[in-house]
């Protein structure tokens, strides 16, 4: 099915506040989201959880009633949706991810594969924010993979530079995991960036066999990413996590919109996007 593109909506993200930014933070908005991602070509929903109440849906939660309550009213607004969870917290202690992936027990959860130093400058030479270590110990990993295996989840290893690419090469030679998925995240300001003449280098240290995606983060320049990882046989991602911008440049009005954009990159590759069940096949789900 190398003809294939399964596309996956990114529907809300971690921080971004949904008082100035049209991202969905209830059960009910995000099915409604994702009906729209669903309906232009989505099948795989990636999914953060916020804290609900006024004024309380720019912060993160780890509810895991939440969590299940949000991903069945994914799925009964999308019949054969593959659910996608958020795993990643600063910090070793990740109680609050475990316990939603034990409560939702999802398909497909993210893995992030190796740390990094999460910066971005402003124009006026001050940090967008504080310094920030994303720290990913290899004991952290494995912790994670443990539960997944538990829950019937597969991994999806989120790779924010190289040498966490290559990481993910070592983690099959050492056993902790075989045939891995790959999420190529391009874009952040300390990470590797959104450069489509980069793709294919990176993709010479992928572990044989593994099916791969880009996430590509930033404005409507992320589209040529998106062009670049179509024609390359990637798989592909957007939604309002990523990036708030058409390909022409103009601001979306949500999920559908991001979604229907990226399916026609898929198509101007000569590839359609694949079914909830070509996917599931694709990546090797039950």
């Amino acid at each position: 099915m190398s003809d294939k593109a399964i596309l996956t909506c990114a529907l809300t993200g971690v921080l971004t506040d949904p008082r100035s930014h049209p991202v969905p933070v209830t059960p009910h908005e995000l099915a409604a989201s994702a009906r729209e991602a669903w309906d232009a070509g989505a099948v795989c929903m990636h999914v953060h959880f916020r804290q609900q109440g006024d004024g309380l849906g720019h912060l993160p939660s780890w509810d895991p009633a939440l969590a299940v309550e949000i991903s069945d009213a994914i799925r009964a607004a999308c019949p054969g949706v593959i659910m996608n969870f958020t795993t990643g917290v600063v910090g070793r202690a990740q109680d609050g991810p475990i316990a939603c992936l034990r409560a939702g027990a999802p398909e497909i959860a993210a893995c992030n594969a190796g740390s990094l130093n999460y910066l971005k400058p402003r124009s006026d030479g001050r940090w967008a924010w504080p310094p920030m270590l994303f720290d990913n110990p290899v004991e952290k990993i494995d912790e994670l993979l443990t539960v997944m295996r538990e829950t019937g989840t597969r991994p999806e290893f989120e790779c924010f530079d190289l040498g966490i690419v290559r990481s993910v090469a070592m983690f099959t030679q050492v056993g902790m995991i075989a045939r891995p998925q790959v999420n190529l995240v391009m874009g952040v300001a300390s990470g590797m960036p959104a450069d489509p003449d980069l793709l294919p280098i990176v993709l010479r240290y992928l572990p044989d066999g593994s099916p791969w995606q880009t996430t590509v983060i930033g404005r409507a320049e992320v589209w040529a990413m998106h062009r670049k990882t179509a024609d390359l046989g990637g798989h592909l991602r957007t939604g309002v996590e990523d990036t708030f911008y058409l390909p022409d440049g103009s601001r979306a009005s949500g999920n559908g919109a991001l979604i229907e954009a990226l399916a026609q990159v898929a198509r101007d590759a000569g590839r359609e996007p694949a079914t909830a069940a070509e996917a599931r096949m694709i990546w090797g789900l039950e």
